[in-house]
């Protein structure tokens, strides 16, 4: 494995920081990669090239980190939420961020994906593109389009 983990751990950072454009967050989830690997080393099939398998591994370890992220942020939200002083708002504010977070999970998966990746992860459409495997303009186009439902929805909901 140490032989595997010279010739492929540059691979695998780069292919990570290309996405995350974070030294640390790379460095941490690289490692993370090797060691995922070195678990399930006899269900690599040799369908793909090594490096290919490693990246896709590391892939998975960025996207589970960015889902708990994106968790963590809503609850350090609701924290902030939870901490105002005027309650009339605080519960508006409560029920607002819960029937937007209702409508988000009903839209459908890669909508739902890319509003969550550049709201909470706060990634570009560029980055949101690559994540996704989809064009710049086509990450931009469907925030837009997830962005006029929720706030339709959320207006019409006010009335």
């Amino acid at each position: 494995m140490n032989e595997i983990y010279q010739q492929y751990s540059q691979i695998v950072f780069q292919f990570l920081y290309t996405k995350c454009h974070d030294r640390e967050l790379a460095q941490d989830l690289m490692q993370e990669t090797f060691l995922k690997a070195l678990e399930c080393l006899d269900g690599y099939d040799k369908s793909c090239k090594l490096s290919t398998w490693l990246c896709q591994i590391a892939k998975h370890l960025l996207y589970q980190h960015w889902s708990k992220t994106n968790r963590a942020r809503l609850e350090e939200l609701d924290e902030t939420l939870e901490s105002g002083q005027d309650t009339e708002q605080h519960a508006l504010a409560r029920v607002e961020l819960a029937d937007v977070w209702e409508r988000l999970q009903k839209l459908p998966p890669e909508t739902r994906k890319t509003v969550e990746l550049r709201v909470l992860g706060g990634l570009s459409y560029r980055e949101i593109g690559r994540v996704l495997g989809r064009s710049e303009n086509w990450a931009r186009v469907t925030f837009y389009r997830a962005k006029l439902i929720l706030t339709e929805e959320v207006s019409l909901w006010k009335k």
